[in-house]
């Protein structure tokens, strides 16, 4: 597996990629919150400055995807405070390449420029109905950081806060 920064013409191909990967969840959440989930994860959020775009290839092909964005940044359109430390968004790993260790590649990369880059910590959020990302997290060893919760559509469900910190 190679884990490498996405070139700008992938762009359009890594945005839709992550719809594909979250297609799973239009299933077990009301349409309205799948909608605004989809928007989210294909939006131009991932081109605000110091956002570093990552994929995974297997065989020249990309399967995973993530986005580091830059302590202090507007990650949540102000639906939780700027914080301190950078923060893992839209990871993403193509469904026949789950169980590969993408996702671990991609979020172990994240920590490492986290580390390099000075921090101590490092932050995500996820919607409770990503069980699968969770458990990764949480296997890494991200803890829950409840105060920085919130529900986005006002439907019941919580998009979790979680953070890693190291010495």
């Amino acid at each position: 597996m190679r884990i490498r920064n996405a070139k700008d013409d992938e762009l359009t191909f890594i945005r839709e990629h992550r719809v594909t990967a979250y297609q799973e969840h239009s299933k077990s959440i009301p349409d309205g919150h799948w909608q605004a989930l989809k928007r989210a994860i294909s939006s131009d959020k991932d081109m605000l400055a110091g956002v570093v775009r990552i994929v995974a290839e297997l065989n020249g092909e990309i399967v995973g995807s993530v986005a580091l964005f830059p302590a202090n940044s507007n990650a949540y359109d102000g639906s939780v405070e700027e914080q301190g430390y950078p923060e893992i968004r839209m990871l993403a790993v193509s469904p026949n390449a789950r169980g590969m260790g993408v996702a671990s590649s991609l979020v172990t990369e994240c920590i490492e420029r986290t580390k390099v880059q000075g921090y101590h910590s490092i932050g995500l959020h996820t919607g409770q109905f990503m069980e699968q990302a969770m458990r990764l997290y949480e296997r890494l060893g991200f803890e829950r950081v409840p105060e920085l919760d919130f529900e986005p559509g006002n439907d019941g469900i919580i998009v979790r806060a979680y953070r890693l910190t190291w010495e």
